[in-house]
């Protein structure tokens, strides 16, 4: 194999397999070079991971060695996109009553939601996961967004069991904006018992449903390492339950009656 087929053939590997532990005499072995070549290989793609902005390898020595691929936006990358989000979530025809906003096309986009789910990830690039969590629905396509990056399971709490899903533990909760008790179920057999999890959800208003998930979580003494929303309420901080997480874009000014908006960037860029 030449030099740069196999270089194509590794970055593809390792782009399929964030934050997994790939060995050295693997490479060395699949790709039939010396141990040499195959470190030199692997510090081109760690330049070019770099000068791309999308991410790098991480090194890890030993016997048991070799390089892990952590995804993640460069800071000027990541702010020129949270802003052009910024830009499209503006127009005023995206209002619905209650302060809420239109985003399905947003999380229907494939291109728009990997984007979204590199960010996260490399906001929790530092935090040691072992799934994702989010409520259905729309919730849903950012989390798995965001464990392809992760590289670790989904688990999606519901409104109502599903038979086809075995015995569940279910909770009551508040609604934090209609201030509603509303129930949450989640399978038993979906999460291991101690895990590490992260909630990932598309919108916050006061922070209701995202309590409500750590409650679930506690059933099953799981831990809450990381929270992210890809768009907050600006409006209902005051009354909000849940205050450590990181936002995408903040809401701000909403109006449906005068048809007015603004959008900001959220916390999320400080994590980058």
């Amino acid at each position: 194999m030449k030099r740069s087929e196999r270089l194509v053939a590794m970055t593809h590997f390792i782009l399929e397999r964030p934050r997994e532990l790939i060995s050295l005499p693997f490479f060395s072995e699949n790709y039939e070079a010396a141990k040499s070549s195959i470190s030199e290989d692997l510090g081109i793609i760690n330049k070019m991971f770099q000068h791309e902005g999308i991410g790098y390898l991480e090194s890890v020595s030993g016997a048991a060695g070799g390089v892990k691929y952590i995804p993640a936006f460069s800071r000027s990358y990541s702010d020129t996109f949270v802003n052009q989000l910024c830009e499209r979530l503006e127009d005023p025809d995206r209002l619905l009553p209650g302060g809420y906003l239109f985003m399905s096309d947003i999380l229907g986009d494939p291109e728009t939601t990997r984007n979204i789910g590199r960010l996260f990830a490399s906001a929790f690039r530092d935090k040691e996961i072992d799934a994702i969590i989010t409520v259905a629905t729309k919730g849903i396509p950012l989390a798995y967004a965001v464990a392809s990056y992760l590289n670790v399971p989904v688990v999606i709490a519901r409104r109502d069991p599903k038979v086809t899903e075995g015995s569940t533990v279910s909770i009551n909760y508040v609604s934090g904006s209609t201030r509603k008790i509303q129930t949450m179920v989640l399978t038993k057999r979906s999460l291991k018992e101690g895990s590490k999890v992260c909630i990932i959800d598309d919108f916050m208003k006061a922070g209701g449903t995202i309590s409500g998930m750590r409650n679930l979580l506690k059933e099953f003494n799981a831990e809450v390492v990381g929270i992210g929303v890809l768009a907050e309420a600006e409006d209902e901080e005051e009354d909000r339950v849940v205050d450590d997480y990181i936002s995408v874009v903040q809401i701000m000014n909403a109006d449906d009656r005068r048809q007015t908006i603004e959008v900001r960037p959220g916390n999320l860029l400080n994590y980058i």
